[in-house]
């Protein structure tokens, strides 16, 4: 590839180096005082030195290198796009099932607080009802001790 490219380049310095170009300036003057410049080149090529058939040949191969070149770098940037939605993809999942897991999790952490709470609570009034009934004894006892 590297040759067929060293080769159009070479018949298009050729093809360059055998035009003739010639630059004619042009300056008008318009009605509001302003000066318009307009330059043109005109190039000609010597038909004898440079074969058209042989360059339009380069040219096709160039293009046709260039278009190959090209679909190879679209399908290249096809796979590798197709690998990065892929692995979007899994890590969506993934992150969705972490999420999950995570969501399950702390429903149990709360059910295992309620759960405690119920019984700390259930404990603090069996503690405060054997309290109630020692007071209740205690003052009965002080009761019949102050009646003797």
């Amino acid at each position: 590839m590297k040759k067929q490219i060293l080769t159009a380049l070479a018949i298009s310095v050729f093809a360059v180096a055998c035009t003739k170009s010639t630059t004619k300036s042009e300056q008008v003057e318009n009605a509001d005082g302003t000066v318009t410049t307009t330059t043109t080149t005109v190039t000609e090529s010597s038909p004898h030195l440079v074969d058209s058939a042989k360059v339009n040949e380069a040219k096709e191969n160039v293009n046709a290198k260039l278009d190959q070149a090209g679909d190879k770098i679209d399908n290249a940037a096809q796979k590798a796009k197709d690998k990065i939605d892929a692995t979007a993809d899994k890590t969506k999942q993934d992150l969705n099932k972490a999420g999950q897991d995570i969501k399950t999790e702390a429903n149990k952490v709360g059910k295992d607080i309620k759960s405690g709470a119920q019984e700390a609570g259930k404990d603090a009034k069996e503690a405060a009802r054997k309290s109630a009934a020692k007071v209740e004894d205690a003052a009965k006892k002080l009761k019949e001790d102050l009646s003797k």
